[in-house]
């Protein structure tokens, strides 16, 4: 079998690596795919994470090349130990993303591939002396963030090589617009929309009472950075007054966002909910959401855990 060879990313790796990010982008959410420009911004920078990247010292990016394929690849962060960094990222290295093709028959030594990168990335760590190792699977693509379930070939690799999952549990849910309720007049209720922290808000008021509302952002499909995700949208916040509960005030939240989401041309639109938000859960499923994925975030190395194979 030809050698594997792990070495630090080189341009001429962009079109491999693209696809292989694809990959994984595609096993999370359908319609979905990233370019090979907006990989190459990612692995320099990051303006959608406004606050932990400035506080970013290093980046590298390293692959696994066999038979001249990129069969396997990560990105890695170290974070400034100085005060202006918070606290759980102070002096920090993290995997930001790992990718690697799953055993195949006629790929079988895919998991020795993504062990000797994983071996390669903790001796990196290992130099940048950080204080504490974290690992995610933040794509530069909607939705992608965490470790998804539909990747067990990449959560394999990473308890191998001794990460747990020590924080929450997500549910990342989708509907189709079209599947969404109709808009119904509610006496005494009405729309306003205005601009939001995290989009478009919709908020239902009885007369100047607040009784809830939704936020959308339609801007996940920017051309100059997805090559495919028109016509997506998501919730970027939702919340309803606990008095309201039973009201169907949700309905008529998403209904309101629907008409405008019909005018933006948008189908499909998303939502995330923490797994232990029973209730939040219930009302979006309610209202035509379906779970798409769960996604685990975060992941610790943990000294004294599993040690990769060959160590």
């Amino acid at each position: 079998m030809p050698a594997l060879e792990v070495r630090p990313f080189r341009r001429a790796d962009r079109d491999q690596l693209t696809d292989l990010v694809n990959m994984h982008v595609a096993a999370v959410v359908p319609r979905v795919s990233v370019s090979v420009n907006t990989v190459l911004s990612d692995l320099e920078r990051q303006p959608g994470e406004f606050i932990t990247d400035p506080w970013v010292a290093e980046r590298t990016t390293l692959v696994a090349e066999q038979r001249d394929c990129v069969v396997a690849a990560a990105h890695l962060l170290r974070y400034r130990a100085d005060a202006a960094v918070g606290e759980s990222y102070r002096d920090a290295a993290e995997i930001n993303w790992f990718v690697c093709r799953p055993a195949a028959s006629f790929w079988p030594d895919a998991d020795q591939a993504a062990d000797l990168l994983m071996r390669e990335c903790l001796a990196r760590c290992a130099r940048w002396n950080a204080r504490v190792r974290y690992a995610d699977g933040a794509l530069p693509a909607p939705l992608v963030y965490g470790l998804p379930r539909n990747w067990p070939h990449i959560r394999a690799v990473y308890e191998r090589a001794g990460f747990q999952h020590v924080g929450d549990t997500e549910v990342i849910l989708i509907a189709r617009v079209a599947d969404l309720p109709e808009p119904e007049p509610r006496p005494g209720v009405t729309i306003e929309r205005t601009l939001g922290e995290c989009g478009t808000r919709f908020t239902a008021r009885a007369g100047t009472r607040a009784l809830g509302f939704v936020e959308i952002d339609t801007a996940l499909a920017r051309p100059e950075r997805h090559a495919r995700a028109a016509g997506l949208a998501d919730i970027g916040n939702l919340h309803i007054d606990p008095a309201q509960y039973g009201t169907g005030l949700e309905r008529r939240l998403l209904a309101g966002a629907a008409d405008w989401l019909r005018l933006c041309g948008v189908d499909r639109l998303v939502a995330y909910e923490s797994a232990a938000d029973s209730t939040m859960l219930d009302h979006l499923t309610g209202a035509g959401f379906r779970e798409l994925t769960r996604t685990d975030r975060g992941w610790e190395h943990r000294p004294g855990g599993p040690q990769m194979p060959g160590r």
